[in-house]
């Protein structure tokens, strides 16, 4: 019996230490975003980098571009935002726009050229824009969230605006002209 005591405890602690290490997060838990959200009531959120809030939303079947001539047919989802930089207007921008809709990920579309994230951000003044994400024709219903980040990828260790939304009620429009994103003072 003296001779199994050893290997028993030596066993035992092998499987605590395999326990241990499977249960300990990996890298990316360390270096994940701060996700920053607004609530259902609230559609304004501030962050370090970012002020944003979503004024209007709405599902369009195209998009338009009238001074670039140019449109595009599909699911569209059209989304005006209002944001601004707290603090500083050096590399103020959305540089990262994203829908996120359970585990599906969406980017903002480049395609149309008039979109927020080519504006550049001013403190206390809100520049209003549009994001358009080009969707499957199966995403229609369910909840989402809009991300917005300053960086240019996945922010590391950084802030990332969340604006929730529920694509349920969303009215959706023949077309959607999309507009240049202007200053507006509130």
């Amino acid at each position: 019996m003296k001779r199994a005591v050893p290997w028993l405890i030596g066993a035992a602690l092998a499987l605590t230490a395999g326990a241990i290490s499977i249960n300990i997060p990996g890298d990316e838990v360390y270096r994940a975003p701060f996700l920053i959200q607004g609530s259902g009531e609230e559609h304004s959120v501030s962050s370090r980098t970012l002020n944003a809030m979503t004024l209007d939303a709405s599902f369009a079947d195209r998009v338009t571009v009238t001074d670039a001539d140019w449109h595009a047919d599909g699911n569209w989802l059209v989304v005006t935002i209002a944001a601004s930089a707290p603090q500083t207007e050096i590399d103020a921008r959305i540089r990262l726009a994203t829908l996120v809709i359970g585990e599906r990920v969406f980017q903002s579309s480049e395609r149309p050229g008039n979109s927020i994230t080519e504006a550049d951000l001013r403190v206390g003044i809100d520049t209003e824009g549009m994001l358009a994400f080009e969707l499957p024709p199966d995403v229609q219903t369910g909840d989402g969230e809009v991300r917005l980040t300053t960086s240019f990828a996945t922010p590391v260790l950084d802030d990332v605006v969340v604006l929730p939304m529920s694509l349920d009620d969303l009215p959706r429009v023949q077309n959607v002209d999309l507009a240049t994103p202007t200053l507006a003072a509130r």
